[in-house]
């Protein structure tokens, strides 16, 4: 990547942090433009080397990442190697560590070591969205419930006090939930509370005394992460139950209205929804810039052992934001 840049762009700086490249024009422009890609994939499934085949959908590139994101990242460093008088400052940044646990996020030690690297009027990450600008994002949460009882013998369960048994009123209430749906910006965000893990039981013939279930509330990004927390405890207030947060990350707002922002949708067609799931385009929220999600790929594929991208889709988004970084 740093390569491909030193050899094919002119008038960018371009500088090394750890294993993330950064470039960036200084021109004079009134706004910058902010293209960030993550160069890490999830590990391979069988789905190296990487192959292309032509068919009804045209040419398919298949393989390891080909979604999520090397056609992202494809697509920034063609337009900053072709784009010779761009209407905006240009600053790219390729970032590590995107796929594993956040703290390790490439982009937490940009933000410490060079966070001037950071700043622009818009920040568009390459995600693979399937063409669509998908905004902001849902912010995630989630909490470990505890039930407690007392352990016996199940051959006299009397005895006892099952704890997973009272979990079943939690699992009443995530049944009986009803998400609330939020537009912001002309984007409709819907939030979800499910049960994703249930842990509980000693053997086959003993009472449990402790019994959880693992609840991940997917939040407008309207809910900051305290309000979020607790609409979480008011869904089960009452039960005799102990809750606690184990996980929790800021959603983003769509900004649309920022003029950078709507200038790129207006490029788009107004072809823009709400992201379902959390990106860090909500870390570049957090500074204050606005940011959204626009990428080749189908966001389904991604991480699976049949990914793939259609060639045409990448050459129309690529199309798509050369019309807007010329203006």
């Amino acid at each position: 990547m740093e390569a491909a840049l030193r050899a094919q762009t002119s008038g960018f700086e371009i500088i090394r942090d750890g294993a993330a490249v950064l470039a960036r024009t200084r021109l004079g422009r009134p706004t910058r433009v902010l293209l960030a890609g993550h160069l890490d994939t999830v590990p391979a499934a069988g789905n190296l080397p990487s192959r292309r085949t032509t068919g009804a959908e045209g040419d398919v590139l298949h393989g390891c990442g080909t979604v999520d994101m090397k056609s992202g990242d494809a697509v920034f460093l063609h337009l900053a190697a072709t784009i010779a008088e761009p209407a905006h400052d240009l600053t790219c940044v390729f970032y590590d560590c995107e796929e594993i646990d956040a703290a390790a996020n490439g982009l937490n030690r940009i933000e410490r070591n060079l966070p001037d690297w950071l700043v622009a009027d818009l920040a568009i990450l390459g995600e693979p969205t399937g063409g669509f600008i998908e905004a902001g994002c849902q912010g995630t949460l989630r909490v470990v419930i505890t039930a407690g009882g007392t352990r016996a013998h199940s051959a006299r369960s009397w005895l006892g006090d099952n704890a997973i048994h009272k979990l079943g009123a939690v699992l009443d209430r995530l049944a009986a939930y009803r998400p609330r749906s939020v537009d912001i910006d002309g984007c409709v965000y819907r939030e979800g509370l499910s049960a994703v893990r249930i842990d509980g039981g000693v053997a086959g013939n003993v009472i449990p005394d402790a019994a959880s279930v693992t609840v991940n509330f997917r939040f407008a990004p309207d809910r900051s992460p305290e309000q979020a927390l607790t609409h979480v405890r008011e869904v089960f207030d009452g039960l005799d139950i102990a809750i606690e947060q184990t996980d929790v990350a800021a959603g983003a707002l769509p900004g649309l209205t920022a003029p950078a922002a709507a200038a790129l949708v207006a490029a788009a067609d107004g072809q823009v929804r709400a992201k379902y799931g959390w990106t860090d385009v909500s870390r570049f929220a957090a500074r204050g810039v606005p940011a959204v999600n626009y990428g080749p790929g189908d966001p389904n594929l991604a991480h699976c052992v049949d990914e793939r991208v259609p060639v045409a889709q990448i050459s129309a988004v690529t199309d798509l934001l050369r019309r807007f970084l010329t203006g």
